[in-house]
């Protein structure tokens, strides 16, 4: 996975070379790779997905069924079983992952159109589908779902060697680029990801015409050449160079950023480059949730105006969510600056991971940040995790993140090594032409003591870069949007065989440069206590609200632990709060407590559990806000 970054100035550490093996990842990702895989398989199977590839490719009769996006949940199930593959291999899912290509095969027009929605039946097609090829880009995901193709048959490709999904790839890539283009088609797909897809594609064939065109679908926004514009919820009302506001469907936004950080760094486009530094303060400094969640509006799945983070109705897509945690890993790539991680980790371990139930087989769609019992914030069921959605984006997407987690952890430059999420477990890779392998030993993010024992198989010098989140320097996130209410004297410590040396921060990271022999000791202790956020003043809905957090983690009050009335649950600031591990509950939690004034002015004792850990138990009412005084 690490070549998929080369042109970055930074590479990621391939998640092949690091293992996982701490209590609270590797048993999600085990869940990730043992359970939701094979279920999203099945669903997909039930649902008619599945087949309506055997459908377009005569192997079976019978109209297609679903929704005409449908393609992409399959692209994406397969993407993250290849993934699977690579960390550990299984005869049996590369089989069905063989069977399931030979019906993409199947389904594929002789000119390498693949699009089961109208090839099924071309006459009858589904009306967003548009009356012909390419008649509706703006609504019918034909240029969407062969984006997520490209990615998961890349990653097929480097799981297993075998270029028959790769092949299929590219001979609908060389179709699209034969009819799109300053000379041919000019226009936009409506919801972007082919961008992403093609730029993927063009790093493992080195073909470069597919990041000219990857580079054309992001140009050709915003202008009307030929065609109609279609807005502001596509992220075509200015030519992406020209936005500085997030605006619009935040899913196709993130994965819009994401594309335009490629095209800066494999082009070394400085506009590029400005403009996805302009919308990342923009999002980061006024739309972000405090769960690292975008996306403030149902209407349209949509970033709101600034400032517009609300709470019982917020919408925070779990999609939007990893869009976000992509986004934000290529910009770190792109500057080596901590300030990126520091966003993705707060989406990872707040706004993503509750999206997806610990069973692995329950899904939030919207991720809201507080549930009066009523509301029902889940578009299209109820209250509670759901075992599906008609759209299906959000189930089928957490399991293209969970197995390549590690490959999140470090990354190395030439003459750098960073550490960017700690997370228990081992590495073997290179800093320049040095060999070096890391264990890594940690309880986080219940505990901020992180040890590493760092290897080298000879002499070298070489900077190592330890991030110091930003809640371990004083604030929640690099931005002015939250703020922490009561100050903390603790202090992040760094230690080298056993002795302490000076913390010197550089762009949010410590830094070590020194001429590394042999195995050294460095441990990391970072603070932890519980802290009250408050949210920028603009922000109207969280005027006069107060959040806890510890560590990465955002915390949230639950009826099943505090009866009901939580949305008139007030915080005294004075007031104790203390942190207890519990083993025994959700998976084993560090929970938070103390006392709370409930809607009746009676002191009451409480109980907070992370946020990535509610809806588990009792549906009932939730808040991450509560009333300051």
């Amino acid at each position: 996975m690490s070549d998929f970054y080369r042109d970055y100035a930074i590479a990621p550490v391939s998640f092949t070379d690091v293992s996982i093996n701490d209590r609270y990842w590797k048993p999600r990702i085990d869940t990730a790779v043992q359970i939701t895989i094979p279920y999203d398989f099945e669903k997909c199977e039930e649902t008619g997905r599945i087949d309506n590839f055997a459908k377009a490719g005569g192997l079976m009769e019978g109209a297609h069924q679903g929704i005409y996006y449908n393609d992409s949940d399959v692209f994406k199930v397969v993407e993250g079983a290849a993934y699977a593959l690579q960390i550990a291999p299984n005869a049996e899912l590369e089989a069905y992952l063989d069977d399931l290509i030979d019906k993409f095969a199947a389904a594929q027009e002789a000119d390498g159109y693949l699009y089961t929605a109208r090839t099924i039946d071309p006459a009858n097609a589904p009306e967003p589908c548009g009356p012909e090829r390419w008649s509706n880009p703006r609504v019918n995901h034909e240029l969407y779902n062969v984006g997520h193709m490209y990615e998961a048959a890349v990653a097929y490709f480097e799981a297993t060697g075998k270029r028959s999904f790769l092949d299929i790839a590219v001979k609908n890539a060389d179709l699209i680029d034969s009819v799109f283009g300053p000379d041919g088609l000019r226009d936009v797909p409506g919801h972007q990801e082919i961008e992403v897809g093609l730029v993927r594609l063009f790093r493992v064939t080195g073909d470069a015409r597919y990041l000219r065109l990857a580079k054309f679908f992001l140009d050709e926004r915003g202008q009307a050449n030929g065609r109609k514009i279609y807005g502001a919820n596509c992220q075509d009302h200015a030519p992406v160079t020209r936005q500085s506001e997030a605006v619009g469907h935040a899913v196709r936004a993130g994965y819009m950023y994401a594309g335009m950080t490629d095209i800066a760094a494999s082009t070394d486009d400085a506009d590029y480059a400005a403009a996805v530094r302009a919308l990342w303060d923009n999002v980061v400094g006024k739309k972000l949730a405090l769960t690292g969640g975008i996306g403030a509006r149902h209407d349209g799945e949509a970033f709101g105006d600034d400032y517009e983070l609300p709470n019982l109705t917020a919408y925070n897509e779990t999609c939007a969510a990893q869009a976000n945690i992509l986004w934000n890993q290529r910009m770190f790539l792109l500057t080596g600056e901590a300030k990126y991680i520091d966003v993705l980790e707060r989406s990872l371990y707040n706004g993503f991971l509750s999206g997806v139930g610990i069973d692995g087989r329950s899904f939030y769609y919207v991720n809201p940040l507080s549930c009066d019992g009523v509301y029902l914030f889940n578009r299209e069921t109820s209250m509670s995790r759901q075992p599906w959605y008609q759209t299906a984006c959000c189930p089928t997407n957490v399991v293209r993140l969970l197995p390549s987690l590690s490959g999140y952890v470090y990354a190395t430059s030439e003459d750098e090594l960073y550490v960017n999420l700690y997370i228990a477990g081992q590495a073997n890779f290179k800093v320049g032409e040095t060999a070096v392998s890391v264990r890594q030993q940690t309880d986080y993010p219940w505990d901020g003591r992180i040890a590493l024992d760092l290897n080298v198989e000879r002499s070298a010098d070489f900077a190592l870069r330890l991030r110091i989140p930003a809640f371990a320097q004083g604030q929640p996130l690099p931005s002015n949007l939250y703020r922490y209410l009561d100050e903390s004297a603790d202090a992040s410590t760094l230690l080298v065989n056993g002795a302490e040396v000076p913390l010197f921060i550089r762009d949010g990271y410590a830094e070590l440069t020194h001429n590394w022999q042999g195995t050294t000791r460095i441990e990391l202790r970072l603070p932890m206590p519980v802290r009250r956020v408050i949210a920028h003043p603009a922000v109207g809905e969280l005027d006069g609200l107060v959040a806890l957090e510890r560590g990465p983690l955002v915390y949230a009050l639950e009826q099943v632990d505090n009866g009901s009335g939580l949305l008139e649950y007030a915080l005294p600031y004075g007031g104790r709060l203390r942190a207890e591990y519990e083993p025994e509950l959700l998976g084993g939690v560090t929970t938070i407590k103390g006392e709370a004034v409930n809607g009746n002015g009676r002191t009451v004792p409480f109980k907070a559990v992370p946020y990535y850990a509610w809806g588990h138990r009792d549906a009932g009412e939730m808040t991450v806000w509560l009333r300051r005084i």
